[in-house]
């Protein structure tokens, strides 16, 4: 293999990084992929090589940082994410794969918090369709796990056992996977998955699906989210589209915010329309202002109405919107103003101020000229004043009245 020098190691030594490191690390990280990645496009074998050389770093590098936020392994998930396919495709040769495998099992080894879970997770596939050498690795490993797995201490571990099992199915020896998974005496999806991607491997979808409810149903609330995400997939990749939607795509979406929730599904699902997710969202979860984002950026204005006009809608996000919206929409504009006016009179929004209701009635009163519609909206905010409001929020009402007096 061509030498390569890689401007990553010398970031990645033993200890390299101290108990606040994890933004720095995090950032190295990125650059090791991207170095890795520009270097696969020519010389995959070698990219493939230093994908392994980074993994194999990992922990000894960042053994010394605090990990208990999640941001870092979080990071190194990622990173995994993006090394590992580098070596399964690489067109390497079956000697050279092979010490790739004895180095990563020494990793593995070594490994404190199992950053590298991922790899052994996958170890079958890195064997590169190799079934000699998945073969070597099963009967390497199979003694060790079932000795332990057999004896009467509840619970015994073994390094590895994931690089073992994923090494069973990727030779295709489904007996012994089902006879050494039997050993345990309780389910443990981060194991009985192998079982399931091995129904799934011999074309047993429908029994895959079925195994995998029966471990959540085992264990209600642990690994639910992995086995409804191993599920939904499972059917996409069978090309039934319409049943993983139906079953999964609601309870599978775990974004940080409801926009990216909506836009992860809508990726998903492309030939979805976008209405009837959102629809099915607000269905699934309820308060429909929580959803105002996501109906907005989906081009459904009319869905996006009626999510401003709820409650929950924060002020603060529908004031931007009638802002954003002057020019491309001025009747919606004045329409979601007067919503974020209603709310911050109901008592809504996170510590507002009087400013933003001097904003949402400016932003009402310049979208009403722009469409024409100025005696409508002056009538709505007359309507909200002599309506009143609680006293925790008489100032807001005084800042309206204030706004709407300069108005003939």
């Amino acid at each position: 293999m061509p030498a390569h020098k890689w401007t990553f190691k010398s970031r990645f030594r033993v200890n390299a990084y101290d108990w606040k490191g994890t933004a720095l690390a995090s950032k190295r990280l990125r650059e090791a992929v991207s170095e890795i990645k520009k270097v696969a496009k020519s010389e995959p074998v070698v990219a493939a090589d230093g994908a392994v050389g980074l993994m194999e770093r990992i922990w000894p590098a960042l053994q010394g940082i605090d990990s208990s936020s999640g941001a870092l392994g979080s990071a190194v998930n990622r990173t995994l994410d993006g090394l590992i396919p580098f070596v399964i495709d690489a067109p390497a040769d079956t000697k050279t794969r092979s010490k790739w495998l004895d180095r990563l099992y020494e990793a593995v080894q070594e490994d404190g918090v199992d950053y590298l879970s991922p790899v052994e997770d996958q170890w079958g596939a890195i064997c590169g369709g190799d079934g000699d050498l998945a073969n070597d690795w099963a009967d390497r490993l199979l003694p060790l796990v079932r000795k332990v797995w057999s004896s009467e201490e509840i619970g015994g571990w073994v390094k590895g056992a994931s690089l073992c099992l994923s090494s069973l199915v990727a030779a295709e020896r489904y007996e012994e996977l089902d006879a050494i998974l039997s050993l345990r005496s309780f389910r443990f999806w981060p194991f009985d998955k192998f079982w399931a991607g091995a129904l799934v491997q011999q074309g047993q979808i429908d029994e895959a699906i079925e195994f995998a409810e029966s471990c959540r149903k085992d264990r209600p609330g642990y690994d639910d989210g992995t086995i409804v995400e191993f599920s939904e997939q499972t059917l996409l990749a069978a090309g039934r589209v319409d049943q993983a939607y139906d079953r999964y795509a609601m309870e599978a979406a775990r974004a940080t915010t409801n926009l990216a929730t909506f836009r992860q599904i809508a990726k998903k699902y492309p030939d979805r329309e976008p209405r009837n997710i959102l629809l099915d969202l607000i269905a699934q979860h309820g308060t429909k202002g929580k959803w105002f984002a996501a109906a907005k950026d989906a081009g459904c204005l009319d869905v996006a109405l009626e999510c401003a006009g709820d409650y929950e809608a924060e002020p603060a996000t529908l004031i931007r919107a009638a802002r954003d919206f002057i020019d491309k929409d001025a009747e919606f504009a004045a329409h979601v103003a007067v919503c974020a006016i209603t709310n911050l009179l109901a008592g809504g929004g996170y510590e507002p101020t009087t400013l933003d209701m001097i904003r949402a009635y400016q932003h009402l009163a310049n979208a009403a000229a722009k469409c024409d519609r100025l005696g409508w909206a002056q009538a709505e905010v007359d309507r909200l004043i002599a309506k009143g409001t609680s006293s925790d929020r008489q100032e807001m009402s005084w800042a309206l009245v204030a706004e709407r007096g300069r108005q003939p």
